[in-house]
């Protein structure tokens, strides 16, 4: 039955991409030159929602959280690459598979080069394991248990503060 809401949920998120307009090239290239915010705009309402959503369900104790170590170099090294890609594609890795079903086959190669980095990184896990993926690694932290809070504080910080952004962005025109 997960499979089945895992399906129904990637759906509809495909769905809100597709008529957002988040998957067009000029959107992309928009974002990158922080000249169009329409996907800034889509990301932090995901973000938002979903926070929300995951936390009343946890603190319902209808789901657990399994989190993963923080690690400072692994951030940095897998951000970079995905902005160089991003740049260098004008699709970001989900955005490439929309816009791959809408027909664009420009995105193929970004599919492909996902495939081929996924290989690479497979096959040099070993030595990054050992190098740049334990660097900085703070262990299975969250940002409230850092700060000392409620994870409510958190949100409701985070949803003024993206809506104070949401404000700007309407106020420019972005």
């Amino acid at each position: 039955m997960s499979l089945f809401y895992g399906l129904v949920s990637g759906i509809l998120f495909g769905v809100l991409l597709q008529r957002a307009e988040v998957l067009r090239y000029d959107r992309q290239v928009g974002a990158l030159r922080l000249m169009d915010m329409t996907i800034f705009k889509f990301m932090l309402t995901a973000i938002m929602v979903a926070s929300v959503g995951i936390y009343v369900l946890k603190d319902m104790g209808l789901v657990s959280l399994s989190l993963k170590a923080t690690g400072f170099g692994a951030q940095i090294v897998g951000g970079t690459l995905f902005g160089i890609g991003w740049g260098l594609l004008g699709y970001c890795p989900g955005t490439a598979g929309g816009a791959l079903g809408e027909g664009r086959l420009d995105a193929v190669w970004g599919l492909l080069g996902m495939l081929a980095g996924g290989a690479v990184y497979a096959a040099i896990y070993p030595v990054l394991k050992a190098t740049v993926l334990s660097l900085g690694n703070v262990g299975k932290v969250t940002l409230p248990q850092v700060m000392g809070v409620s994870h409510w504080v958190v949100i409701v910080a985070m949803i003024v503060l993206f809506l104070g952004a949401f404000r700007l962005f309407e106020k420019k025109g972005l």
